[in-house]
Formats: C-alpha cells, sequence, structure tokens
C-alpha cells in the first residue's frame, strides 16, 4: 500500500510526542501509517480449540468379564470358581450374585480387578474426581490423593475439600448420601495414621 502523506496535525504530535518520551520520529510515523491503513478492519477472529471428544469406550462384553475374574481366581470356568475357597472367601460378605447376568460379574469385576474402562472418569450422580463412590471402593482415587506419598495433612485437606462441596448444608451441591459416603472413606483412612 503507498505510503499516505500525514497531515500537519499528525506530524505535530508525532514531534510532541518524541520529544517528550525520547522516541524516535521515525518509528511514530511508521507506527501512525499502521493505524491509518488498519482502523477499519476487523479484528480476526480467534481460532477456538479443537474440542476432542473423549473416545467411547466399548463396555466388556460378558464373555470379557467372565474371562477376567476367571483368570484373577486362577480358575477355568464358573463351576470351578464356585467351588474355589478363595472365591467364597473373598465374597464370604456380598450379595449373592446371579452369574447368568452381566451385572453381577459387574460387581465382581469392580471388587476385584479395578475400574470398567467404560467407567473410568465417569461423571454424574455419585462421580468423585472420576470415580462412581458407589460402585467402587477406590478411597484414594475419590480423594485424589496418591496412597504411597499421601500424609495425614493431605487426607485432611482432601476431606476438607470435599466436604465444602458434597456436605448436606451446602447450597447447590450438597448431599447427604454422597457426604456419607465420603466419610466412610475419610474413616477408612484415618484409621491407617
Amino acid at each position: 500500500m503507498p505510503k499516505i502523506t500525514l497531515n500537519q496535525l499528525i506530524q505535530t504530535e508525532i514531534a510532541r510526542i518524541a520529544e517528550a518520551q525520547s522516541v524516535d520520529t521515525a518509528t511514530l510515523e511508521e507506527f501512525a501509517q499502521f493505524i491509518i491503513e488498519n482502523h477499519k478492519k476487523k479484528d480476526p477472529k480467534p481460532k477456538l480449540p479443537k474440542v476432542v471428544k473423549p473416545k467411547k469406550v466399548k463396555p466388556l462384553t460378558l464373555t470379557q468379564l467372565k474371562e477376567a475374574i476367571l483368570g484373577h481366581f486362577g480358575v477355568k470356568d464358573v463351576k470351578e470358581l464356585r467351588k474355589s475357597g478363595s472365591f467364597e472367601m473373598a465374597t464370604s460378605g456380598m450379595e449373592k450374585l446371579d452369574f447368568s447376568k452381566k451385572d453381577g460379574w459387574e460387581k465382581l469385576y469392580r471388587k476385584f480387578i479395578g475400574v470398567l474402562p467404560e467407567e473410568e472418569n465417569e461423571t454424574g450422580y455419585g462421580c468423585v474426581n472420576g470415580i462412581n463412590i458407589f460402585k467402587y471402593d477406590l478411597v484414594w482415587k475419590a480423594f485424589g490423593l496418591n496412597p504411597q506419598t499421601a500424609t495425614s495433612e493431605d487426607i485432611k485437606s482432601a476431606y476438607h475439600d470435599l466436604s465444602r462441596v458434597y456436605h448436606p448444608d451446602v447450597p447447590n451441591t450438597g448431599d447427604a448420601q454422597v457426604f456419607a459416603r465420603l466419610n466412610v472413606f475419610y474413616k477408612s483412612l484415618t484409621e491407617r495414621f
């Protein structure tokens, strides 16, 4: 674009600012040219960050669940599992399981293997730090702590942070059931220290 001739008013102001601020007049003239050439242009639209949708994880099939549980207890089939002393002892406090339904196998998986792939970073009712506290007894994960490095102060601090959100007296987010479950978790952690 051809250089625009700056009028006397602008040139006088450039000279005044240059002297007062000890700035080179050529720099101010260049800036004035830029302003004149671009003052009507609109700001470029900001590029929005790409929203990456989390990949949908396929739930484990009934066969996969069975294989994981059978492998965990070192047996080859359900008949052998039912006879296993270690399985009987491990599940003695649990409700009666229905081996014909996927739900029963999922309960076993949650208890003995870990978080089901489709329930990783779960959100919704009862989910604290990505874990549903009514399905899992993963106390450390719910409190967002590392069991290897957490101190009693870390545990207390995490509990207080969660209490500020879930205590029944807290408007909008308070929930008696969630808070009661968190209290059970807190007691289980503090008994160890």
